[in-house]
């Protein structure tokens, strides 16, 4: 009982947290984002409710006059053995992603821009935030009604009209459940940690029309729901401008995500793709679980 008390109270913060402010449409307004948010940590006893985070995810939403932005970031959980927090990185990465945006100081066109100067940020640091996380960030330039990525690692997005998937990111891997990351080792330990550059992101550029519906997530989710399964549930919420009603299916995501990560028949893709590299493997991969959810509205 106290676990279920304790996942509802978790649900009710992020419900909480995770709306966006709805804008009414009208002929001359701009495209902009609808957008909400749900999660959960992987371990509930050990995370504490942090706006922004769930577990070693973090995430941020925010918009400026010519832009609306997405960003998530999860954070490598293998530094918790070296005793570094692995949600520091990718929380200081994301939050620094939002400042930067709010302060007018991005190029709406270059997402790799805004992941490369937050980057920058953390090598500067006078106290090293040590770790390593992917990252996935958008930004929907209002001006052009076009939206532009970047990916880096197994974090990502998924773009759904008129019921199919017309744009999606890419996993990048060095090799099986070892995703591209950007890294901070500790001093004298460089040579021995994987660390990719802001530059190497996977980039796309795609305009978008009114009503698509654009799922971005961490690898808990992608891992563990099927893509089927995610675009019957996406495909529902095509045109949706009720933030309520967003966040439902955020939640839903979520959840399914959640209750699919512990299910140990459960064939997931992680266990599929475990298998194609030789790696005999069933169930689902219990990890920390992002959603952002969102609508285009024009």
């Amino acid at each position: 009982m106290q676990s279920i008390c304790w996942t509802t109270r978790l649900l009710s913060r992020a419900l909480r947290s995770g709306f966006s402010t709805l804008i009414e449409p009208n002929s001359k307004q701009k495209p902009h984002f609808v957008s909400v948010a749900c999660g959960f940590p992987k371990d509930f006893l050990r995370s504490k409710y942090k706006l922004g985070k769930f577990g070693d995810d973090a995430w941020f939403t925010t918009e400026v006059s010519g832009a609306d932005v997405i960003g998530v970031a999860d954070g490598v959980g293998g530094w918790r053995s070296y005793g570094i927090d692995p949600g520091e990185f990718s929380s200081f990465l994301m939050k620094t992603c939002e400042r930067l945006v709010q302060s007018a100081n991005f190029c709406p066109k270059q997402p790799v821009t805004l992941l490369a100067y937050s980057y920058c940020e953390l090598l500067e640091q006078k106290k090293p935030i040590l770790g390593s996380s992917t990252a996935c960030v958008l930004i929907l330039n209002r001006e052009n009604s076009t939206v532009y990525t970047a990916n880096i690692g197994d974090s990502g997005f998924m773009v759904v009209r008129k019921g199919e998937i017309v744009h999606r990111s890419e996993e990048q891997q060095h090799y099986f459940n070892t995703p591209f990351q950007l890294s901070v080792p500790p001093p004298g330990h460089g040579g021995n940690v994987l660390s990719d550059s802001p530059e190497s992101a996977d980039t796309l550029s795609f305009p978008v029309k009114d009503g698509d519906v654009i799922l971005v997530a961490t690898d808990g989710v992608f891992d563990n729901v099927p893509t089927n399964l995610l675009l019957d549930t996406l495909k529902e919420c095509e045109g949706e401008r009720d933030a309520v009603k967003l966040q439902m299916t955020a939640n839903a995501i979520a959840l399914m995500a959640r209750s699919l990560s512990f299910d140990s028949e459960f064939m997931s893709p992680f266990s599929v793709n475990a298998r194609r590299n030789n790696i005999h493997a069933t169930g689902g991969k219990p990890d920390d679980i992002t959603v952002v959810l969102a609508t285009v509205a024009i």
